[in-house]
Parts: structure tokens; C-alpha cells; sequence
């Protein structure tokens, strides 16, 4: 388990940085092109560019951190009606088969970032190779099936119920 756990900690690590500088860097772009239409009468000419390009790559370096936290959409209708031992072996059958789609997805977004990339089309504005641009997709798709595999091994081990690698399935009372 060490060894998951030092995976963890590493994607963790990762994510933190990419997803805290994707922010801070997207609210500098963005008040930077307001003050520079404001004070100086001239928009940024790559700012919604740069923009577009980071909410991308937010968007899906964040879904491995979504579900690292175990804050993924969940419909528990049925999952909710079981016991342990069903939610369980439910769990581990849902986080299986969303690794898997999440790496069938990331396999067939690298194939087109491969393709883009063999264009050699660059962006409007900054003059950027795109596939640059479409790159955190597969990698996003790839930390999130990692996770999910993280989260069967996880159930496999422990007794408990988990949703995640580091969040156990638990009500808020009301």
C-alpha cells in the first residue's frame, strides 16, 4: 500500500500545483485584459486564448481530483437501498468501470492529440502548436482512471466502504 499511497501523494502534488496555478494565472490574465481596456484603452490580444487554454486544462486535471475526493456525481438510488457488503461490491464494480472508460477515453484523446499534433496547426493569437492546447486532456482522463483503480484496491483491502482512495462512504446526519 505504500506504494499507492506515494502514487497518491505524487498525482496529488501534481494536481495541486497545475490546479492552483491554472487558476491564479487564468484571474491575472483576466484582470490584467480589464485593466489594460479600462487604463489603457487596449485588450490583451491573447487573453481569451490563453483563458480558453486554461480552462481546459483545469477542467481536467481536475477530474482527478475530483474523484481523489470523492466529489464525482453520484446517482444512489439503488446503491443507497444495499448494505455494506452490496454497497461494496457495488462500488468496486462502479469505480472499475470508470477506470476503465476513463482509460479508454484517455487512449482515444491521446490518438487525436497525436493526430493534431501531425497538423502542425498552431493557435490563432499566441502562435502556439494546438495540440499543446488539447495535451491535459489524456493526461486528466489517465489520473482519473488511476484513481478509480486506487479506489477498487482500496475496497478490496479495507473493510469499509470507500468512494475514493482517501474518502470512506459516510452520511451527514440532518
Amino acid at each position: 500500500m505504500r506504494v499507492l499511497a506515494a502514487i497518491d501523494t505524487a498525482i496529488a502534488r501534481f494536481e495541486a500545483f497545475i490546479l492552483a496555478t491554472g487558476i491564479l494565472l487564468m484571474a491575472a490574465n483576466s484582470i490584467g485584459n480589464v485593466l489594460g481596456r479600462f487604463v489603457f484603452g487596449q485588450s490583451l490580444y491573447f487573453a481569451e486564448e490563453l483563458n480558453q487554454f486554461l480552462i481546459v486544462l483545469v477542467t481536467f486535471v481536475g477530474l482527478g481530483y475530483a474523484a481523489r475526493k470523492g466529489r464525482h456525481i453520484r446517482m444512489s438510488a439503488i446503491y443507497d437501498q444495499l448494505g455494506d457488503r452490496g454497497r461494496k461490491i457495488m462500488m468496486i464494480i462502479i469505480a472499475g468501470s470508470t477506470a476503465c472508460v476513463m482509460f479508454a477515453l484517455a487512449w482515444f484523446s491521446y490518438e487525436y492529440v497525436a493526430r493534431v499534433a501531425l497538423l502542425g496547426k498552431v493557435t490563432p493569437s499566441l502562435q502556439l502548436p494546438l495540440y499543446l492546447t488539447y495535451l491535459w486532456v489524456p493526461l486528466g482522463f489517465l489520473i482519473t482512471g488511476i484513481q478509480y483503480v486506487m479506489t477498487v484496491v482500496q475496497n478490496v483491502r479495507s473493510p469499509d466502504v470507500w468512494i475514493s482512495y482517501e474518502q470512506i462512504d459516510s452520511y451527514e446526519e440532518v
